[in-house]
């Protein structure tokens, strides 16, 4: 557990320059904020931690954040939104897709060969969420911030250079779209939450992952599987995240707290979320290349020719997004013009 931060460390020199004993102040309000992986990967270290240093220092000591990562306090990665709504944990950052079909607008963002990079596609996602997506399939949430990883690639225990080379292997994908991509693609796709992918590697249950390098590193995938497959221009795939916080929390702030939770989320936030991941690909990368693992990068031509054999889950998510009422292609449309805009 990360303990959250408290006035000590501000006021503490000051405290003992006039003999004062140092004494912990108390918060106003204290959050406890739950995520999957544990406390040293990029996500909790590099973007939860500073958004929730920065509101505990914005308010002047009157808020305290206390994480807790590897669900310390109870539960599984696709339970953590129930459990923001329930107020069984007060704030929490997920993968949307651990909630399959629940927020479909989202999705957009996870079709294959769609997004180019993170920044601009965080960009998009949050302005969506903003405009329609959060009130349309949030409306219970508070949503602090929606952003997507960098490439999302294959990490594998054989080589994969074409689709066919995915027939008869079991690759673990990380949502709905990113599951029904690997079926076109010749893979029997297992639906998994990242955390459990090391063990089901190391028993066999896959032959592989898709996720991007960044959390390759906490997960210690270049020790488990010696193949890598990465894409040139558009990703292969990313997912969705979003950081959420139970409404009447939220709610029980004074004007004042609520504009210090506001001014270090939205879009800013959600654009350093997604650039800080996509930042870290290149250092865990840099570990599979010095254990000599095999790094395939496919160039412009061998990834069109798989953007090509998935072009039919584009297809089948129209349809889908139909039948729920949702115009699907406007949302292509949208997030394509935001991400254009914002490159």
């Amino acid at each position: 557990m990360i303990v959250c931060r408290t006035l000590m460390g501000l006021l503490g020199g000051a405290a003992i320059a006039v003999g004062l004993s140092t004494t912990v102040i108390a918060a106003e309000f204290n959050f406890n904020l739950q995520g999957f992986l544990p406390a040293q990967a990029t996500i909790p270290s590099k973007i939860i931690d500073p958004w929730a240093d920065k509101i505990e220092q914005a308010s002047g000591g009157r808020i305290a954040i206390t994480r807790f990562a590897s669900m310390q306090l109870g539960g599984k990665p696709p339970e953590l939104i129930d459990q923001v709504l329930d107020g069984v944990t007060d704030i929490a950052w997920n993968v949307v897709g651990y909630t399959p079909g629940r927020y479909p607008s989202t999705e957009v963002f996870e079709l294959p060969f769609f997004v180019n990079d993170a920044a601009p596609a965080s960009a998009a996602f949050w302005k969506m969420m903003k405009s329609d997506i959060s009130e349309r399939e949030f409306g219970n949430l508070k949503v602090l911030g929606a952003w997507v990883h960098g490439p999302g690639m294959i990490h594998s225990n054989k080589p994969v250079t074409v689709p066919s080379d995915f027939n008869g292997m079991k690759i673990r994908g990380a949502s709905r779209q990113i599951n029904g991509m690997l079926k076109e693609l010749g893979a029997t796709p297992v639906g998994m939450p990242v955390p459990a992918v090391p063990e089901a590697i190391s028993k066999g249950v896959i032959d592989g992952t898709t996720i991007p390098w960044e959390v390759t590193k906490a997960l210690k995938i270049p020790e488990l599987v010696n193949n890598h497959t990465e894409f040139t221009g558009p990703m292969l795939y990313t997912v969705t995240f979003v950081l959420v916080m139970n409404k009447a929390k939220y709610a029980e702030l004074p004007d004042d707290l609520k504009a210090v939770i506001n001014d270090n989320s939205g879009l800013e936030f959600s654009i350093f979320a997604g650039t800080t991941q996509q930042a870290y690909d290149a250092p865990a990368r840099k570990l599979a290349e010095k254990r000599g693992n095999n790094i395939i990068t496919l160039d412009v031509s061998q990834s069109a020719a798989w953007a090509d054999a998935a072009q039919p889950v584009y297809g089948a998510w129209l349809s889908e997004m139909e039948g729920r009422g949702i115009d699907g292609q406007a949302l292509i449309d949208q997030a394509k013009a935001l991400m254009n805009a914002a490159e």
